[in-house]
C-alpha cells in the first residue's frame, strides 16, 4: 500500500514548477489532490491529467489565496469532492527582487499578500477539517537565511513563513497536527526560466557555492514534500528543512 492511500491532499499554486511536481508525488503515493491555480486553468488541468493518467484522483480548482472567500473555497472543494481533508501543502508564492531604492508600497503588498496572508487563510480555512495525524508542508525558502542583497521585501515574506511554521507547530500540536517547512535553494522551474535566471551569472554564483554542485530539479523538492505528508515523518514538527544541496 502507498504511503498516503485514502489521504486527500491540497497543494496551491500547483499549475506549474514546485506546486505540480508535489501534487503528482502526492498522488503518486496514494493521495486523491486538489491542483489550486491562480490563473493558469490549462495549467492545472495538465497536471490534474497527469495524475488521472497514472490511476491517481485530482481536481483543477482555481482560487486566489490572499483572497479569503477563495482560499475557503478550495478547502471546502477537497470536502465537496474527497469528503475529508488530511494534508495542506502552502506552496503558492510570487517573487520579485528590487532594490530598497525601488521599494513600493504595491511591491509589498504584492508579494506580502500570497506569500504570507494567503498562507494563513488558506490554513485557517482548513484547520477545522484537519485531525489528529494531519500535515501542514508551507513551502519557505533558503533566502530567509541567505539574506540575499535587493530582496528585502521576498526575503521578509519567507522569514514570516520560518516563524509562523514555528508558532502553528506549537498551536497545532495539541491536536497532533504537524507543521513544517521545505526550504529550497534555487529550483529550476518556469519561474526561474522566465526571470531569466537560468544561464546567468546568478546561477553560476549559486551552483559555485552549492556543495553538491547543481540547482534543484522540482522533484528534489516533491520527495521531501512526500515524506513530510507521510506518517514517516510522525515525529518531525515545527521543522525548517533545508533543500538546497548543502547551500548556506
Amino acid at each position: 500500500m502507498s504511503k498516503l492511500t485514502g489521504k486527500v491532499a491540497v497543494v496551491t499554486g500547483a499549475s506549474k514548477g514546485i506546486g505540480a511536481a508535489i501534487a503528482k508525488s502526492l498522488a503518486a503515493e496514494g493521495a486523491s489532490v486538489v491542483v489550486n491555480y491562480a490563473s493558469s486553468k490549462a495549467g492545472a488541468d495538465i497536471v490534474v491529467s497527469a495524475i488521472t493518467a497514472a490511476g491517481g484522483k485530482a481536481v483543477a480548482v482555481g482560487g486566489d489565496v490572499s483572497n479569503a472567500a477563495d482560499a475557503q473555497g478550495l478547502i471546502d472543494a477537497a470536502i465537496e469532492n474527497f469528503g475529508h481533508l488530511d494534508i495542506l501543502v502552502n506552496n503558492s508564492g510570487v517573487y520579485e527582487f528590487r532594490p530598497i531604492e525601488a521599494f513600493t508600497e504595491g511591491h509589498y503588498n504584492k508579494i506580502f499578500n500570497v506569500n504570507v496572508l494567503g498562507l494563513l487563510l488558506t490554513t485557517q480555512a482548513a484547520v477545522k477539517h484537519l485531525g489528529e495525524g494531519a500535515s501542514i508542508i508551507n513551502i519557505g525558502s533558503v533566502v530567509s537565511s541567505l539574506t540575499p542583497p535587493n530582496s528585502a521585501v521576498y526575503t521578509g515574506t519567507k522569514g514570516a513563513v520560518d516563524a509562523i511554521t514555528g508558532v502553528l507547530a506549537r498551536e497545532l500540536g495539541p491536536k497532533k497536527i504537524r507543521v513544517n517547512s521545505i526550504n529550497p535553494g534555487m529550483v529550476e522551474t518556469e519561474g526561474v526560466h522566465t526571470a531569466g535566471f537560468i544561464g546567468s551569472d546568478f546561477e553560476a554564483g549559486t551552483v559555485a557555492q552549492t556543495p553538491l554542485g547543481r540547482i534543484g530539479q522540482v522533484d528534489d523538492i516533491a520527495s521531501i514534500a512526500a515524506f513530510l505528508a507521510s506518517n514517516d515523518s510522525k515525529w518531525i514538527t515545527g521543522e525548517l528543512v533545508r533543500a538546497g544541496g548543502g547551500l548556506r
